[in-house]
């Protein structure tokens, strides 16, 4: 039998915090503490420490290409999305050499098997 939470991440980029919740509405809401966007990330986020300016830019930069992390049941998760920021210049190197869209050069597991 599978078992998927419902729970899903809710991150707030500017106020580097995250909660988990069941959605209830047609959206996520507005930030409890700067009232400012909240998005859905998807429940198999791990999100990174409010200290690690570094993952939460690589975690900015995913989300804003339009990736999530939600995943499927039975183990299928969201496939590989980068976690530093090194990671996402190579990828975003990758999508200006080949032309590839950003979404999917972000979602690559490794560029130079690409090159």
């Amino acid at each position: 039998m599978c078992f998927y939470s419902r729970r899903m991440h809710f991150v707030c980029l500017s106020c580097r915090t995250a909660w988990k919740k069941t959605p209830t509405g047609p959206g996520p809401g507005p930030c409890p503490q700067c009232r400012g966007e909240l998005i859905d990330a998807g429940a198999d986020l791990a999100v990174p420490r409010r200290r690690d300016a570094a993952g939460w830019r690589a975690l900015e930069a995913v989300l804003r290409a339009g990736l999530t992390f939600h995943g499927g049941c039975c183990g299928t998760g969201p496939g590989y999305r980068p976690r530093t920021p090194r990671e996402v210049r190579e990828r975003l190197a990758l999508a200006r050499r080949t032309g590839m869209p950003v979404r999917r050069a972000l979602a690559v597991a490794d560029p130079t098997a690409l090159s």
